[in-house]
């Protein structure tokens, strides 16, 4: 069998963990050839291809990013884009197409598979954690590991000023980062997507924090909005092909508006990119690993349509309808736990 790889979307820490899986257990033990396409769905849109064998793949997991290139292209809005993507892979003779990547990515392979007979198979891969049919995405734990030593380190600083430290963290719609690095790293405010922020009420833990002569940490997704208004966004004109604007802002708004309501100095740290890049941890290498040898196991027994997930310490397979069909969010219980520490 000739098996086509992309990687598509933000690049992740643990993408180069899949494709050397799926290439190392599918030439040893099977005999399959292996494609890489280059750059997401431009790489069969454009017919920009790379041959994959174990070679390519030595050395490869440790380091971060993805060896066949990422894009936020969606094949859905080019014209003859399904055509096009058609061609590609019967002019590579590509039997099967392993597609790793968030919820835009997988969506367009759902699509693909469920509307055009194309052979897919999804592998999960967002920081963001925000995928409801697997209990964890690889990428994830190092952003997280990464926005907490962050914080910690952060915390010397503030104290030795007395200043608030704002720290900006990924995400979009879900909060699991900043949840997770906040709890982690101690800081005295976490602001999800999840729930709007009453600015006074930040302040007001703000202050408290001041009062007990510690510095405060506020942690905030990129997506958090305040009660009374909307997304904060430096560009709000900019739309990637599958809609989304390009998200920053709310960071240096919100340390803006605590200087101005409290007098306290306000700086921002925003930790953006540095977060999905590098090397990636221990437990994304092993999750990224097993879900690269469960999608190959999922293309030689014919599951098409399917995505590989994550439940308890199991790998299954769900329908790519049900892993994109809604994004999983932080609970408001779980976020009430954590606020035991604001202020």
């Amino acid at each position: 069998m000739r098996i086509g790889v992309l990687t598509g979307g933000g690049d992740c820490p643990g993408l180069n963990a899949v494709i050397r899986a799926v290439v190392r257990k599918g030439v040893q033990d099977h005999d399959h050839d292996f494609i890489g396409f280059k750059d997401g769905w431009r790489g069969p849109l454009q017919g920009a291809v790379t041959e994959l064998g174990i070679p390519a793949v030595r050395g490869i997991l440790p380091r971060g990013g993805t060896i066949l290139g990422s894009s936020r292209t969606n094949p859905l809005k080019e014209p003859d884009g399904v055509r096009r993507i058609k061609e590609s892979l019967a002019k590579h003779e590509v039997d099967a197409l392993i597609a790793i990547g968030g919820e835009d990515t997988l969506g367009v392979a759902r699509r693909l598979h469920d509307d055009h007979g194309i052979r897919c198979v999804g592998v999960p891969k967002t920081i963001d954690n925000d995928l409801s049919a697997t209990d964890y995405t690889f990428g994830f734990d190092t952003a997280v590991n990464i926005a907490t030593e962050a914080i910690d380190r952060l915390h010397t600083t503030a104290e030795s000023h007395m200043r608030v430290l704002v720290v900006e963290v990924m995400g979009r719609h879900a909060g699991w980062i900043a949840l997770h690095s906040g709890l982690a790293g101690g800081a005295n405010v976490i602001l999800v997507p999840e729930q709007r922020f009453d600015v006074d009420e930040v302040c007001g833990w703000v202050t408290s924090r001041f009062g007990a002569s510690y510095a405060p940490i506020v942690v905030v997704a990129e997506g958090a909005m305040p009660q009374d208004g909307d997304l904060v966004l430096k560009n709000a004109s900019h739309r990637d092909s599958f809609g989304h604007v390009r998200l920053s802002g709310v960071g240096e708004w919100l340390a803006e508006e605590i200087e101005r309501r409290t007098g306290k100095e306000a700086r921002t740290t925003v930790l953006g990119h540095v977060q999905r890049g590098g090397t990636p941890s221990a437990f994304d290498r092993w999750l990224a690993t097993r879900f690269g040898l469960h999608a190959l196991a999922a293309v030689d027994g014919g599951h098409f349509g399917t995505m590989v997930a994550l439940r308890g310490t199991d790998i299954v397979r769900v329908p790519l309808a049900e892993a994109t069909a809604r994004l999983k969010t932080v609970p408001a219980a779980l976020y009430e736990e954590a606020k035991v520490f604001f202020g």
